[in-house]
Formats: C-alpha cells, sequence, structure tokens
C-alpha cells in the first residue's frame, strides 16, 4: 500500500498534499518535531518525534520504501528514501530520482562552502511562489495516481 510521507517541519505544501492524499484516499503521514494541530482527517497521520538534528528524517527514511512518496526539501533525506525505493517530491513539485540527486548533494554542498567562507553573502533560495504550488499539486496528482495503480495490481 501506496503512504505519502511529508517533512512537516517547514513544508509549505501541507494542506495541498492532504487534499490529493484523501481524493486518492492515499494514507498520509506528517512527520515532525511539534507545533502541528493533528488533522481530523482519518487517513493523516501525525508522528511527533524528538528534538534533535534529523530526527524526523531519520524517522521518515526508515518507514519509507518501495511504493511510497516522501515530500521533503531536504536533499539528504531525498537522498536516503530514494535508495529505500521511495519516489521523492519537493515542495515546487520537482521529482527528484537516483540519477539526478548525486548532482543535486553535490551543488548543495558547493553552495554550502561558499557561504561559509563568505561572511557577506546574503543571498537565499527563491520565494515560494504560486506556479511552485501549482506545479507541485499536479507532480504529486501524478504520482500518487501512478503509485496507487501500481500497489493494486
Amino acid at each position: 500500500m501506496t503512504t505519502l510521507y511529508i517533512d512537516a517541519d517547514a513544508c509549505p505544501v501541507k494542506e495541498e498534499a492532504e487534499r490529493v492524499a484523501t481524493r486518492l484516499k492515499i494514507p498520509m503521514v506528517l512527520v515532525c518535531n511539534g507545533g502541528l494541530r493533528p488533522s481530523r482527517n482519518p487517513l493523516v497521520q501525525l508522528v511527533i518525534v524528538d528534538e534533535g538534528p534529523d530526527v524526523a528524517d531519520r524517522w521518515i527514511a526508515e518507514q519509507c520504501g518501495p511504493g511510497d512518496v516522501v515530500v521533503t526539501s531536504d536533499l539528504p533525506l531525498a537522498d536516503r528514501c530514494l535508495k529505500a525505493g521511495a519516489q521523492v517530491l519537493q515542495h515546487n513539485g520537482e521529482s527528484l530520482s537516483i540519477a539526478n540527486i548525486g548532482p543535486r548533494l553535490a551543488t548543495r554542498d558547493l553552495m554550502q562552502d561558499i557561504r561559509a567562507s563568505d561572511p557577506f553573502h546574503r543571498g537565499g533560495g527563491s520565494a515560494f511562489s504560486k506556479a511552485d504550488r501549482s506545479r507541485f499539486l499536479q507532480t504529486l496528482d501524478r504520482v500518487l495516481t501512478a503509485a496507487a495503480r501500481r500497489a493494486q495490481g
């Protein structure tokens, strides 16, 4: 059975993901360190993990597997989930894969080094847009529908 896992801390598309998962009758698990209200939706489970670096990430990576879908912007978590056989989407609707995660991790590491060496660096990521939200909804719908079909045999 397909499950949708959401790396819920700072996730801007929780409501959208819940709508799609509910329409498709796919269980959804929100994983966070706290601060979220439980949903009244019987398909949505809230898992609150202990405080600490990467505790939620470890929990998601240990639970997900083939047929599951994970939503995260955390590239090391995405890498672990892909290796576990899950599909991974970012909040902007971009699909991550075994083919593209390596270069993405390398770029992330390079940018961390550049930012660390430049104390005046003020850059940041681009703002989350309506187009990103729309692309996420379309991609999640397509990916979950396909995963559910595969799970049904």
